[in-house]
């Protein structure tokens, strides 16, 4: 299946619609989204202290950098392999081998902030299949995935181009009082519980 834009004629003008690459569904995309989200404020709500400090060790943490990194040259590559490419499809072999030798020279040559870019890259590549779920679907409770999905969009292009930002973003969390952390853990966990229950009553 391939990735695009197509002009489809409706009633109306020409309107512009994507082609699809995923096969992800609106419930189960809410389960997901909603998962990660309840899971990582349960886990800053229980972890505490040490939750705070492993998030303050995130940014620099060459470890987590290079796996998220290869996740992500691994998302690409098997995309790139996968998806048509259109007028671009003479590039595909050339891409298949450019993705993991900047992904090496990634490991090697952006060490500062390795981790922030690449979850950043992450986040771009995981909100496709959740916009594409939400895509044309009645249910008006799409709205808030889609909203949700484009704040991480938002913040995952700063986090690329200007990582320090989320460094300054954890800092004002864990060095503001308990109360602070407690807010992020509580807002995570809210957000990704109420996603899980639109998902649960979703057709409903």
């Amino acid at each position: 299946m391939g990735i695009g834009i197509g002009l489809l004629r409706g009633d109306g003008p020409f309107f512009i619609r994507p082609v699809m690459i995923y096969s992800l569904d609106l419930k189960t995309a809410f389960f997901v989204l909603g998962g990660v989200l309840l899971g990582g404020g349960l886990a800053i709500g229980a972890g505490g202290g040490a939750a705070a400090r492993w998030m303050e060790r995130f940014p620099r943490s060459k470890g987590w950098g290079a796996a998220i990194l290869g996740a992500v040259a691994l998302w690409a590559w098997l995309l790139i392999s996968k998806i048509d490419l259109g007028e671009f499809s003479g590039w595909r072999s050339r891409l298949l081998v450019i993705i993991p030798v900047m992904a090496v020279l990634g490991l090697f040559f952006v060490e500062e902030f390795l981790a922030v870019r690449a979850l950043g890259m992450l986040v771009l590549l995981g909100a496709k299949p959740l916009l594409e779920a939400a895509w044309m679907q009645p249910e008006q409770s799409r709205l808030v995935l889609v909203s949700v999905t484009y704040l991480g969009i938002t913040l995952s292009l700063f986090w690329i181009g200007m990582p320090y930002t989320l460094r300054d973003q954890i800092h004002w969390f864990t060095r503001g009082g308990a109360g602070r952390l407690r807010a992020l853990a509580g807002g995570l966990a809210g957000a990704g519980a109420l996603l899980l229950t639109l998902g649960l009553t979703l057709h409903r």
